[in-house]
C-alpha cells in the first residue's frame, strides 16, 4: 500500500527544477508518445472495424446470413423447409434458391457467371430492401419470362443494356454423373450494384423455377437461405435449425462462406496493432530513461530518505508513483483523444480532403468512397489495459535501482 509520504515525494519529483529541465522534457515526450500511440491504436482499429462492417454489409446485400439444404445439396420439400426455418426464433425471413455456375455470352463477349435462381416474392422479403437496383426490380423475374438481372460490372463487360439478349451456358448434371452443356437464352431486365466486385462482376439472378428446370431439379431447389434479425447470431441459428430438423439437413452461415475475407481483415488489424504498439513501446523506454536520470539526480535525496527510516520498498513505491503518473496520464489523454477522433472520422476526413485538395479514396478507384469508423468498447478497454500494464512495468527497473542506493556511500562526501 502506498503511503501519503511516498505519494507526496513521488509527485514532488515530477516538478522540474532548473537543473532537471532536460529530464522533465524527456518525461513530457514520454507522456505525449504514450498518448499518441494509444490514440492512433484506437483510431486505426475503429477504422478497420468500420471497413469490416462495410465489407459485411456489402457481402450480405446479395446473399443471406445462412442456408440449410439436404445432404445431396438439394431440398425436395422446400416449401415446408422454408416454414420450418422461419419458425426458428430470431429468423426474419427465408427463401429458396438454385445455384448454377457457367458462362454468359453476348455477341463475342464471354464471361464467367454465378447464377442464383430466386423466387421474386420470397426473395423480396429476404433481401429486397438491401439490393441496390440501378434498373428494374426483382418482380421482373417471373416464371416463363426468361428475365435475368446482372451485376453492373458484368453487364458492362458484356456490353448489354436493358432489353438485350444474353445466352447462358450451364453444365447440367445427367444420370450417369457426367455434365451436359445447356444453352439458354435470357433477356436483361435489371441491373444491380452491390459495391463488391465478386457480386457486381460475377453474379446474375434468374427465376428459381427456370433455374431448377435448367438443372433438371424438377420441383427441387439447391437450398433455403435465411436472414437473421441479428447477423452475429446467424451461426448459432444455423446450428439450431440443423439440430432441430435432424435427418440429412446440413447448414452453413456467412462466417463460413466468407471466412477468407474476414480472416484477411483480422490479420491486417493484428499487424496494424503490432506496428502502432511500437509507439507505446518507445514511449515506455523513454519513461525508463527519464526515471533512471531522476534516480541518478536524486541519489542524495534517496540516501536521506533511507537514513530517516524509509525502507527500500518505500523507495520503490516513490518512483513507481512518478512513472505510473506519467504513463497513466498519457494513457488517459490518449484514450480521450482517440475516442473523440474515432467518433468524428466521417467529419474530420472530408475536412482534411477539402484543406489538402485531394480525395483520399476516389470513387473511380475504390468501392468505398468514405472512411468508415466503428468504435468498440472492447478495443478501447484492451488498449487501455495493455498500455497501463506496459507503462507500469517500465517503472520497475528504475525503482529497483533507486532502492539499491547505499545511503552511506551516497552521503560520504556530503
Amino acid at each position: 500500500m502506498i503511503s501519503s509520504v511516498e505519494l507526496f515525494v513521488g509527485l514532488r519529483y515530477l516538478r522540474a527544477k532548473r537543473r532537471t529541465r532536460f529530464v522533465s522534457f524527456i518525461t513530457l515526450i514520454s507522456l505525449l508518445g504514450i498518448a499518441l500511440g494509444v490514440a492512433a491504436l484506437i483510431v486505426i482499429l475503429s477504422v478497420m472495424n468500420g471497413f469490416e462492417g462495410e465489407l459485411r454489409s456489402r457481402l450480405l446485400s446479395m446473399s443471406a446470413h445462412g442456408y440449410v439444404t439436404g445432404a445431396r445439396q438439394v431440398t425436395e420439400d422446400w416449401r415446408s423447409l422454408v416454414d420450418d426455418v422461419v419458425a426458428e426464433p430470431g429468423i426474419e425471413a427465408a427463401a429458396p434458391f438454385v445455384e448454377m455456375e457457367g458462362m454468359i455470352q453476348s455477341g463475342r463477349a464471354l464471361e464467367a457467371v454465378l447464377v442464383h435462381g430466386v423466387d421474386p416474392e420470397l426473395e423480396q422479403r429476404l433481401s429486397g430492401a438491401l439490393i441496390n437496383m440501378l434498373e428494374g426490380n426483382l418482380d421482373v423475374l417471373q416464371p416463363g419470362e426468361r428475365s435475368i438481372i446482372l451485376g453492373r460490372l458484368l453487364a458492362l463487360d458484356l456490353g448489354v443494356r436493358i432489353g438485350d439478349g444474353v445466352v447462358l451456358l450451364i453444365p447440367r448434371p445427367v444420370g450417369d454423373g457426367t455434365l451436359e452443356p445447356t444453352l439458354e437464352r435470357f433477356v436483361l431486365r435489371g441491373v444491380f450494384e452491390a459495391g463488391f466486385q465478386d457480386h457486381d462482376g460475377l453474379l446474375a439472378l434468374v427465376n428459381a423455377r427456370e433455374a431448377a428446370t435448367i438443372m433438371g431439379f424438377g420441383d427441387e431447389m439447391s437450398a433455403v437461405r435465411f436472414r437473421a434479425q441479428d447477423v452475429m447470431q446467424a451461426p448459432l441459428l444455423a446450428r439450431r435449425i440443423a439440430e432441430r430438423l435432424g435427418g440429412d439437413i446440413v447448414s452453413s452461415d456467412w462466417t463460413v462462406e466468407n471466412a477468407s475475407y474476414f480472416r484477411a481483415i483480422r490479420i491486417e488489424k493484428m499487424m496494424m496493432s503490432l506496428i502502432l504498439s511500437l509507439i507505446i513501446g518507445v514511449a515506455a523506454f523513454n519513461i525508463v530513461a527519464s526515471l533512471v536520470m531522476v534516480v541518478t539526480d536524486k541519489t542524495n535525496d534517496i540516501a536521506v530518505l533511507r537514513t530517516l527510516g524509509m525502507k527500500s520498498t518505500g523507495v520503490v513505491r516513490v518512483f513507481f508513483v512518478q512513472g505510473a503518473v506519467i504513463g497513466w496520464v498519457g494513457v488517459f489523454i490518449g484514450v480521450l483523444l482517440g475516442v473523440v477522433l474515432a467518433l468524428n472520422v466521417p467529419v474530420i476526413v472530408p475536412f482534411l480532403e477539402q484543406v489538402l485538395g485531394f480525395q483520399i479514396m476516389p470513387g473511380d478507384v475504390y468501392y468505398v468512397t468514405r472512411i468508415p469508423s466503428e468504435l468498440e468498447a472492447a478495443d478501447v478497454a484492451t488498449i487501455s489495459i495493455a498500455a497501463f500494464v506496459l507503462t507500469s512495468l517500465a517503472t520497475l527497473y528504475p525503482a529497483r535501482r533507486a532502492a539499491l542506493v547505499n545511503p552511506a556511500v551516497a552521503l560520504r562526501y556530503e
